[in-house]
């Protein structure tokens, strides 16, 4: 029988090594973890490497951390197989790839009644390219006139791929010449129309790891380093709590668990609009003040899911959230349920009672080793490898600003 106390986390990487450098080095840190028994858990990492493997290989990892499966089919196919097989916890479910291209996600949060806005899904520009593309289009494909599609969203609206990343193909249309311009530009990318929300009063990006969410003010035209600001109460509390509940929901409904999600806040209104994102970004130098957060929040709950034996739950259940769409109870009251399902399914009320028990040392853990030297040698490697050698000194200084805030409690 293997030691169910010794639990080994994988590192499924692509090129990061930021955080995977501070996740590593916390977990050494840790120290034995008790469980509610009184029983001694110990923790160690190792980042997975990619080579042939036999379908019935017993796995060594209890957990693994995706980072790279979205785009690598080879780790993608080793996810399935030992999730399948072997039970292993995944951050996130390989199962629902095919929604985190943004179309699916889109489908199911409109079906439980989200605010999303007006949204159509517009042919290629350019065939694709397969053999039996141009029969099937000359007999089925029907012609279309994507002004009048675009007249049925309404103007300004914005175009991006149906499957999103990094601000990739995005254009904001204000009339028919930009519409048609941006189409053509399109090619091969297959493209959402959605309507625009206009004057807007607050850009809202949460991260999302396991029940934990922190929400941050984003200024997406800024430039990487500024775009997450540092402040504290933007939004009303209804506000914050119905985005921490949107969140929540989608990250419950599809099994996603290390997710962020954007929404436009207008008054009391919220409109998510992208929320789908199997690599969530945690760099030092996009979250900065942010980023202890997010390391000691996905350390938590890695070892909550290690230690407790956390059974990945590979059925999506959607039966039990339609009820509630379908139902006639108001918004608010469908948004408490959907909480409430979200809260079920992450187990959270046992998951906060294990971090004041068993992890009740990691917060201060943190905010010491971020205090540190080794923390800020971190720092300047990852700026030195981000930015030119003219602006190393004057990106430094201004991470340093940033986590200086964070360590005194700003």
């Amino acid at each position: 029988m293997p030691d169910r106390t010794e639990h080994l986390l994988g590192l499924l990487l692509g090129t990061e090594e930021d955080w995977p450098r501070a996740f590593e080095t916390l977990v050494k840190r840790l120290g034995r973890v008790q469980d509610s028994a009184g029983v001694d858990h110990t923790v160690a990492t190792e980042r997975i490497t990619i080579e042939p493997f036999d379908l019935r290989a017993k796995p060594r990892y209890d957990l693994v951390i995706d980072r790279l499966a979205y785009w690598y089919y080879v780790p993608r196919e080793w996810l399935k197989k030992v999730a399948l097989m072997d039970d292993v916890y995944l951050l996130n479910s390989p199962f629902t790839f095919q929604s985190m291209e943004k179309h699916a996600a889109y489908c199911a949060m409109m079906r439980l009644g989200l605010k999303v806005p007006p949204t159509w899904l517009v042919p290629y520009k350019n065939p694709v390219d397969h053999a039996k593309y141009a029969y099937t289009a000359a007999k089925y494909n029907r012609p279309f006139d994507l002004d009048a599609v675009a007249d049925q969203v309404g103007y300004p609206l914005f175009m991006k791929p149906y499957d999103g990343g990094a601000w990739r193909g995005v254009s904001r249309i204000t009339d028919r010449r930009t519409l048609h311009a941006a189409y053509d530009a399109s090619g091969e990318m297959l493209m959402h129309l959605q309507a625009s929300i206009e004057g807007y009063d607050s850009f809202a990006r949460s991260l999302t790891i396991g029940p934990d969410t922190m929400v941050m003010r984003f200024q997406p035209e800024k430039p990487m380093h500024e775009r997450y600001a540092v402040q504290h109460g933007f939004l009303s509390p209804e506000a914050g709590t119905e985005v921490v509940t949107i969140s929540r929901l989608i990250n419950a409904f599809f099994r996603w668990e290390f997710n962020s999600c954007e929404s436009l806040v207008v008054g009391s209104e919220v409109y998510p609009i992208d929320y789908a994102n199997a690599c969530p970004d945690i760099s030092i130098t996009s979250l900065h003040y942010y980023f202890p957060w997010a390391i000691g929040a996905l350390l938590k709950w890695s070892v909550f899911c290690a230690v407790t034996e956390r059974k990945a739950q590979l059925d999506l259940d959607t039966r039990r959230y339609f009820e509630v769409a379908d139902s006639e109870m108001d918004y608010s009251a469908k948004l408490a349920e959907y909480l409430k399902l979200a809260d079920d399914y992450f187990d959270t009320a046992r998951y906060h009672e294990f971090c004041a028990t068993s992890l009740s040392h990691v917060d201060d853990m943190v905010r010491d080793w971020v205090s540190s030297p080794d923390f800020d040698a971190l720092l300047v490697d990852t700026v030195r490898t981000t930015y030119p050698p003219a602006e190393h000194d004057r990106f430094v200084a201004h991470f340093r600003g940033l986590i200086g805030l964070w360590i005194q409690g700003g």
